[in-house]
């Protein structure tokens, strides 16, 4: 068995975009248990990967996506989940984590073959990214308190699929690293 990282997909956010007034109440309610992983991982000493949209920002590196979030009108969602000294950063332009990313050399590299998905969003990016992870042959496991949805009736069928369709553990983020 190797290790296991917790991914944190696209929390780095201005919430400036079509769907953030449909986001945020979710996002409002999984941070709780987001931040809880965050700091149960780092205790562990648990690979923490944040993997973050770009927002169309070419040149954009972490600490610009990182500055703008935090200037951004919902800042306080942000600033509990700041990457710290030991976090690594992948920047991502599609909805999963590994399309064109160096994230799969990443995993490889750091030995990681278990993945937990938290973040956003629940019927887009993480249930792609759960895809994709299981088709590298990679363990996923997805938090249902620690994904924010859009809608959530997709977003609870998109944990269905994952959990049915890829084999992922679905579970509650308190059973991870207590």
């Amino acid at each position: 068995m190797g290790k296991t990282a917790l991914i944190v997909i696209d929390m780095i956010n201005t919430y400036d975009h079509k769907d953030a007034d449909s986001l945020v109440p979710s996002v409002e309610s999984v941070l709780p248990a987001v931040t809880g992983l965050l700091e149960r991982a780092r205790r562990q000493g648990v690979p923490v990967i944040y993997v973050n949209d770009n927002f169309g920002e070419w040149r954009s590196h972490h600490g610009e996506i990182l500055d703008q979030a935090l200037a951004g009108p919902r800042a306080d969602l942000v600033e509990p989940l700041r990457p710290d000294d030991s976090s690594l950063f992948v920047v991502k332009a599609r909805h999963s984590i590994f399309f064109e990313t160096p994230l799969t050399y990443l995993l490889y590299e750091q030995g990681i073959d278990r993945l937990v998905l938290c973040g956003q969003v629940t019927e887009q990016c993480v249930l792609y990214s759960a895809l994709d992870a299981h088709i590298r042959h990679l363990q996923v496991i997805v938090p249902r308190d620690a994904v924010a949805h859009i809608h959530a009736d997709l977003a609870d069928a998109a944990l269905r699929m994952m959990e049915r369709n890829m084999g992922a553990r679905v579970c509650d983020s308190g059973e991870l690293w207590t």
